[in-house]
């Protein structure tokens, strides 16, 4: 089935060795051209980082899941190893908030994607003998004492969990203001300095709304920029 839209892509190399080289670069473009089959896709973005598969500190992939974020598309990587099977690393991909999709597990998508995701979380866990005893004999205390684990029990939301959940939403806001930030920054260095002249170079580089729908407005771009630090 052929894609559409935008995407960005990620590679990597595990050695500086072949980062210099260039070896399986061209590979890695082919793998996310197939996955990709044809349609009327565009690619973004382009991200290449030479790095070790242990380490998570990773700036290249920071730019490309700002890239996604931004333009509110999927992160296309080659193959799922290049992007480790380290437990904390695959956790802050699921909460990035960004559509990853690897070339050689095509399933990898949506809802179903993330589902597969969390199981490969898991794995690691398993694989790197993670796993707390002190969780395991918690639960076990937990469920002696009668408690129900899992499920919905027909909670009702307190007060506290109402406002955590407010500030998850100013978190996310916060977060995509700060990826627009650049863009902002470059249109106003180009002399587009009113919140109309701004709204509309957002629009003309595509750049998704808040909502995803509809074009950027002067009132849109003004709360926006209500949400960035001030700069001197």
């Amino acid at each position: 089935m052929a894609s559409f839209g935008k995407h960005v892509a990620y590679y990597r190399f595990s050695t500086a060795r072949q980062g210099k080289s260039g070896l399986g670069l061209e590979a890695q473009r082919a793998a996310v051209a197939t996955y990709l089959n044809g349609g009327e896709w565009q690619i973004v973005g382009e991200f290449t980082e030479v790095e070790s598969g242990k380490r998570a500190d990773r700036p290249e992939l920071d730019k490309a899941l700002a890239a996604a974020r931004l333009h509110r598309c999927p992160l296309v990587v080659s193959k799922v190893d290049r992007l480790t099977r380290s437990v904390a690393f695959l956790s802050r991909l699921l909460e990035a908030g960004v559509d990853v999709r690897f070339a050689d597990l095509p399933q990898i998508e949506g809802a179903t994607g993330r589902f597969l995701l969390q199981q490969m979380v898991a794995v690691a866990e398993l694989e790197a003998g993670m796993i707390s005893k002190r969780t395991k004999d918690a639960l076990k205390a937990a469920k002696r004492r009668g408690v129900a684990l899992g499920g919905d029990r027909g909670v009702i939301p307190t007060a506290k969990v109402r406002a955590k959940a407010i500030a998850a939403i100013e978190e996310r806001a916060a977060s995509r203001a700060a990826d627009i930030a650049p863009t902002i920054a470059e249109l106003q260095a180009a002399g587009k300095t009113s919140l109309r002249a701004i709204a509309a170079g957002l629009n003309e580089k595509g750049i998704p709304t808040a909502r995803g729908e509809g074009e950027w407005t002067a009132t849109q771009v003004m709360r926006l920029l209500e949400r960035l630090p001030a700069t001197s």
